[in-house]
């Protein structure tokens, strides 16, 4: 993907030496770039603007007209993670331009302690569709759709201000109904596995930390993918 030089970019870096995965995801595309052949790893992030490239995936797919932030007001993160395999992977997320260096905060204390996520790509590798992003067990951040059956309610999705994390491994469940179907092994929380969001745990510590609720603490419903800065 071409970047255009952005304004105030923020750079973090945490040296850590890792192993990379010995098998990159395979047809990747612009989402998502393996890395290989690290021998020493860091943590880097980066936030740049939405540039002309990616504006153009993204109008018609995760944006359009009457979303209620302007694409302006959104930054695209670029973030190394580890991955299921062991080694570092690096993924992208669009968030809210005022979320973007909490979220930086957020992923390089997940790196610190070795959480797990499969795969960052944008939405719009899927289409938007949320329930393809999901089903590939997509970590994922801003899209601009309505809160699944509330017409005409806005998700916290689509203000760049929510992200779901690894949705098989922590899905979304209200009574008998698990989503994504792929997570229902996951439906009970314990014994805790590669991937999982538990309570109290060291992930929902450090999304408190900038202020951003975690789903796995409503009441009924729970919705365990998800963090946003409303707790909504």
């Amino acid at each position: 993907m071409r970047i255009l030089p952005a304004i105030g970019i923020v750079a973090a870096v945490l040296l850590l030496p890792v192993q990379a995965e010995s098998r990159p995801e395979v047809g990747h595309g612009p989402g998502v770039e393996p890395l290989t052949n690290v021998r020493r790893a860091s943590f880097r992030g980066e936030i740049l603007n939405i540039d002309r490239d990616l504006r153009r995936r993204m109008v018609g797919s995760s944006w359009h007209r009457g979303c209620p932030v302007p694409l302006s007001d959104l930054r695209l993160l670029k973030l190394r993670h580890w991955g299921f395999g062991g080694g570092v992977r690096s993924g992208y997320l669009v968030v809210h331009e005022t979320a973007a260096p909490r979220m930086l905060k957020v992923f390089r204390r997940l790196f610190r302690f070795g959480f797990r996520i499969r795969r960052m790509r944008l939405v719009d590798a899927y289409g938007a569709d949320d329930h393809r992003s999901m089903n590939a067990d997509n970590t994922s951040a801003f899209n601009c759709r309505e809160v699944a059956g509330r017409p005409g309610v806005w998700s916290r999705h689509a203000f760049g201000r929510a992200i779901d994390i690894n949705p098989v491994e922590n899905p979304y469940v209200s009574g008998g109904h698990v989503s994504p179907a792929g997570g229902r092994p996951f439906a009970r929380r314990s014994p805790r596995r590669m991937g999982m969001i538990g309570a109290g745990g060291r992930v929902v510590r450090t999304f408190a930390s900038i202020g951003w609720e975690w789903g796995g603490n409503w009441s009924g419903e729970k919705d365990y993918q998800h963090f946003s800065a409303s707790g909504d």
